[in-house]
């Protein structure tokens, strides 16, 4: 079993940045990748930034392409996205999730953190 534990959100102005953390726990040498993702309100969660835990590839999705940035601290298990020039539709629950092998979907998940965006 893997625990993950986000910290790091809060209230931000449009164009700011915020900094999250994830705090892996528990049988963490079974993970392969971890991902932020992220549900708005009435919206469909989405993929943020993927990492993949032995190679450190990373992958993002456009809409954050170039401004955030996702990092593995593997010796301290932290996952983290920096996150810059915030924009209001960014205001979301932010998720960390783990996919350990053998799993065909992300299969730990922690609490989420909220991210709101002001104009």
């Amino acid at each position: 079993q893997v625990q993950l534990v986000e910290s790091g959100g809060g209230s931000v102005q449009s164009g700011g940045s915020l900094r999250l953390s994830c705090a892996a726990s528990g049988a963490t040498d079974s993970i392969v990748y971890m991902a932020w993702f992220r549900q708005a309100p009435g919206k469909q969660r989405e993929v943020v930034a993927v990492i993949n835990r032995g190679t450190a590839g990373t992958g993002y999705a456009y809409s954050v392409k170039g401004r955030f940035t996702i990092s593995l601290d593997n010796a301290k298990n932290t996952l983290s996205l920096q996150m810059n020039s915030l924009k209001p539709e960014e205001t979301a629950m932010y998720y960390c999730a783990a996919q350990s092998y053998g799993a065909s979907v992300y299969n730990y998940w922690g609490q989420g953190t909220q991210v709101t965006v002001s104009e």
